[in-house]
Order: structure tokens, then C-alpha cells, then sequence
């Protein structure tokens, strides 16, 4: 079994910046995917960004150029640095780890509250 936890959240102006980290641990075979997730009130939740195992990034649109993440494999985290923010990514954000290749398995943190005010 996985588990993830999330820090770093917070209140921030627009124009400004957060980093977040989600630490995992328990049973990690490697291999694994890190993701962010977010969830604006009242919206579904959307990809943000993931990091391959072997340090290969993407991005969403809405994110690119301001948000970078990144992987530290000896410590078993992941780390989004958020830059230039803006109040539409004001939201809860989640870390998810997902390992493609048998055996398989995903799992989410608790989420951390990113809040950007006008």
C-alpha cells in the first residue's frame, strides 16, 4: 500500500508564488508516475502536471511557463513550484502516484489548499 501527503499550501497574492510537496512512502516498486491534480469549487478536477520516473515532464496549458515539477526519487517526493499565480488557480490541489506496469496501482493524497486573492 501507498500513501501520499501533500504540504505546502496557502494563501498567496496574484503575481505570486507557492511551492507545494508531496512526500510518498509504503510499498513503492518504482516505475511510478507523480501527478498534480486540482479542484476549483464547483468544477471537476484536472490535470495539472506530471513527472515520469525517469524525469520526463508535461504540463497543462493553463500552467505552462508558470508551474514546474520535479522529482527527488531518493526521497520518494515531488514538488510543484508555482510561479506568477493567478486567482483562477485558486483550488484544492492533489498529488497522485500511479505505477503502469504490473503489479499496478494508483493512489491520491489528502489534497492541500491553494488559495490566490486579487
Amino acid at each position: 500500500q501507498v500513501q501520499l501527503v501533500e504540504s505546502g499550501g496557502g494563501l498567496v497574492q496574484a503575481g505570486g508564488s507557492l511551492g507545494l510537496s508531496c512526500r510518498a512512502s509504503g510499498r513503492l516498486l518504482g516505475a511510478e508516475t507523480m501527478s498534480w491534480y486540482r479542484q476549483a469549487p464547483g468544477k471537476q478536477r484536472e490535470w495539472v502536471a506530471k513527472v515520469t520516473s525517469g524525469g520526463i515532464t508535461d504540463y497543462a496549458d493553463s500552467v505552462r511557463g508558470r508551474f514546474t515539477i520535479s522529482r527527488d526519487n531518493a526521497k520518494n517526493t515531488m514538488y510543484l513550484q508555482m510561479n506568477s499565480l493567478k486567482p483562477d488557480d485558486t483550488a484544492v490541489y492533489y498529488c497522485k502516484i500511479q505505477r503502469a506496469v504490473t503489479p499496478v496501482y494508483t493512489a491520491w493524497g489528502q489534497g492541500t489548499q491553494v488559495t490566490v486573492s486579487s
